[in-house]
């Protein structure tokens, strides 16, 4: 892992996300096969392969009260904000503590229960500030500073360490559980949803007591990994390469219409709160 320290003029960036986004660092050790954020690679001066380096940003400007007061900060867009190297270098750690007094609306997604590191912030948050409010399915709303999401598309480990180097899904799953028990609320982000593989009916009855809501986004296949994605698929679930090929390259659509429709009703008829994410 090739590390090096950056200067940057600004943490807080304007998004389509929210009103602003922090990104802590640049690159995610996390090495997800289907990182959509690899493009950030040709921003840098990086040779070495996207998963394979990470910038740790440093920055002297303060966050600033007055232009986050009563808006939406999301972490990280382009990176894991937990990344495994946030324990050496605590950067995320840091801009929470200058985020502690500031009204804003704070959500964090993460694949590594390094987050739990940082309970004492977040919790801190949980009842603080009274016009912070997530609304999860367009009519409840959780009035809290704050809101923790975890990307899970299996429950199959060996799955998951083909796809990346984050935390194992049991860890995932005990860190969500345990930021629920602590008044946080918690998200299940299910993405991305690989087509006839993720187990989405599984992973909500197994994350449904601790959770508030569940969000589902599908697999994207970009130039700079749909080839690699696709042969996988050819080598390890040939029965559905034919499947992937009509989705990814023939471009049908009607998998995810299907798909969405039998997650809203299932999550419907279990009184889960839930979006959905398909084809935006």
């Amino acid at each position: 892992m090739i590390e090096r320290e950056i200067q940057v003029a600004d943490y807080v960036s304007p998004s389509k996300l929210g009103d602003y986004v922090i990104n802590p660092y640049v690159g995610c050790p996390h090495a997800c096969r289907y990182c959509y954020a690899s493009f950030m690679k040709r921003f840098t001066n990086h040779e070495e392969p996207w998963g394979e380096f990470l910038d740790v940003k440093r920055c002297a400007k303060p966050l600033g009260a007055k232009r986050l007061e009563g808006k939406s900060v999301f972490m990280s867009s382009v990176t894991d904000c937990y990344n495994p190297l946030e324990a050496k270098y605590g950067v995320t750690r840091r801009i929470l503590e200058e985020l502690a007094p500031i009204e804003c609306r704070l959500s964090i997604t993460t694949k590594s229960d390094l987050l739990l590191r940082d309970l004492d912030l977040l919790e801190a948050r949980t009842g603080m500030f009274r016009r912070a409010t997530f609304a999860f399915d367009g009519a409840e709303e959780s009035k809290r500073g704050i809101l923790v999401a975890s990307s899970i598309n299996t429950l199959d480990e060996e799955f998951r360490a083909e796809m990346d180097s984050a935390s194992p899904i049991e860890r995932r799953l005990a860190m969500l559980q345990t930021c629920h028990e602590h008044g946080i609320p918690t998200v299940l982000f299910m993405s991305p949803i690989f087509p006839y593989i993720t187990d989405f009916r599984a992973i909500v009855e197994r994350a449904a007591p601790f959770v508030d809501a569940v969000w589902f986004e599908h697999l994207k296949l970009r130039p700079g990994y749909k080839e690699d994605i696709l042969a996988w698929i050819h080598a390890r679930y040939p029965q559905f390469y034919r499947d992937y090929l009509r989705i990814y390259r023939d471009g049908d659509l009607s998998y995810w219409r299907e798909l969405g429709a039998e997650a809203a009703d299932f999550c419907e008829r279990k009184g889960v709160p839930y979006q959905i994410f398909f084809l935006d």
